[in-house]
């Protein structure tokens, strides 16, 4: 039987063998655009159970809207829903955002979190997991691609795709599938790696449908049901 230590370092091989050859097919991945941490936060929030297009679009009317986030924090709740309706889910979405805003004020005396940088790496995660509606996935993605601070999120697309390929324990749920990947992944692959295992998601192995046999990591991958010959059309 293959001990947690021993089953820990095949993981970590795997996944550094991932990373390369990902890498190597796909080039080093560029994220839409860093944005300023605050930015980042409320994007986040908008992106929540939607698509890239529908979060872009209701914080573009959202910037456009407002002159700035005291303006957003102070609006009208209704008024806010109606200005993020694109990314749906307005009427969660809009009180959760208000709300991070307020706290945010209260606790730092501005809307600010470039404190963030001064701080332990676990306590800014768990300043940011403490605002509603911020899980971990949220708080990764803000330090990693805000603040520079080594995270790696985990989105619905890299958590299938992890437990098909055999790089994590297939029981654990998404908050410990952070906590697990942080640990066997470099810290300097956490950009590319993210991003290059979400366009696998979305491009190759989805949720529905997998195409093994046009997946630049089909060799390292464990799959058991892997569809190795493509449908006659």
């Amino acid at each position: 039987m293959t001990s947690e230590k021993d089953l820990r370092i095949e993981h970590r091989q795997r996944i550094l063998a991932v990373h390369q050859k990902l890498h190597n097919i796909y080039g080093e991945p560029q994220w839409r655009g860093q944005l300023p941490p605050i930015d980042e936060l409320v994007s986040t929030f908008l992106s929540q159970n939607t698509n890239d297009k529908n979060r872009d679009r209701a914080f573009g009317a959202l910037k456009q809207h407002y002159p700035s986030w005291e303006a957003v924090r102070d609006a009208p709740t209704s008024e806010l829903v109606a200005v993020i309706r694109p990314s749906g889910l307005a009427n969660q979405k809009a009180p959760r955002i208000q709300n991070a805003l307020r706290v945010i004020s209260q606790q730092q005396g501005e809307i600010t979190l470039d404190f963030l940088r001064d701080i332990p790496i676990e306590q800014a995660r768990s300043w940011l997991k403490n605002l509603k509606g911020v899980g971990p996935k949220t708080a990764a993605i803000v330090l990693l691609f805000s603040l520079e601070i080594p995270a790696f999120p985990v989105d619905t697309h890299i958590y299938r795709v992890t437990g098909r390929i055999g790089v994590r324990p297939l029981g654990i749920n998404v908050e410990k599938t952070h906590e697990y990947l942080e640990e066997i992944i470099s810290e300097d692959a956490y950009y590319a790696l993210h991003l290059n295992l979400i366009r696998l998601g979305r491009e190759t192995c989805q949720a529905r449908k997998w195409y093994c046999w046009r997946c630049p990591i089909e060799s390292l991958c464990l799959f058991e049901k892997k569809l190795l010959q493509q449908p006659d059309m």
